[in-house]
């Protein structure tokens, strides 16, 4: 049998428009097995993103069950699943506007290392992590004090990939994880 990491079923996400109501996305439903790769493919518009934040509950799906290593997350409020986000983790699409302009590289991906439990503890591991992390995504260490207004459209994109990966996640939402690099 599979080891089911991901099922969605039925997943319907209706937005309230001046002209009525949108469809962005209409009744999906698959399965990811643990170690495997999804990847979902359209015009732009068709529902992509939405799909994918109202899997991770960043925006609340209309209707639909979404089960998460078995367990249904569909009604999960987001105190529940904040017990889980580290495991759940997106790659936004829009480098600039999921950075904070105020955070230098080093802070935003040490911000997020912070959240994972394995390394808040000790600053020097924390410190090891940054480095390997941006060494993994193609980011050069003296770039940790840049701010992203500093950096070109790949850079940042580069951070967003590392603060994913700092949560050593189980799933994660890559929305077009390549076009700014």
């Amino acid at each position: 049998m599979a080891d089911i990491l991901l099922e969605v079923r039925n997943l319907k996400k209706y937005f309230d428009t001046p002209s009525g109501l949108l469809h962005a996305v209409d009744d999906v439903s698959f399965t990811i097995e643990r170690g495997k790769t999804l990847g979902i493919v359209g015009e732009s518009g068709c529902g992509k993103s939405t799909m994918g934040r109202s899997i991770l509950k960043l925006i609340e799906p209309t209707d639909g069950e979404i089960y998460f290593e078995g367990v249904d997350i569909s009604k999960h409020k987001s105190s529940e699943m904040r017990q889980i986000r580290n495991q759940m983790q997106i790659i936004f699409q829009d480098p600039f506007s999921s950075l904070d302009p105020r955070r230098t590289v080093g802070q935003s991906i040490r911000d997020a290392l912070k959240k994972n439990s394995k390394y808040s503890k000790e600053k020097k591991s924390l410190e090891k992590r940054v480095f390997e992390l941006m060494e993994t995504v193609g980011l050069s260490a003296r770039l940790i004090n840049a701010y992203p207004h500093e950096l070109d459209g790949g850079r940042r994109q580069r951070i967003g990939v590392a603060r994913a990966l700092a949560m050593d996640p189980k799933f994660i939402v890559c929305d077009e994880p390549v076009s700014a690099l």
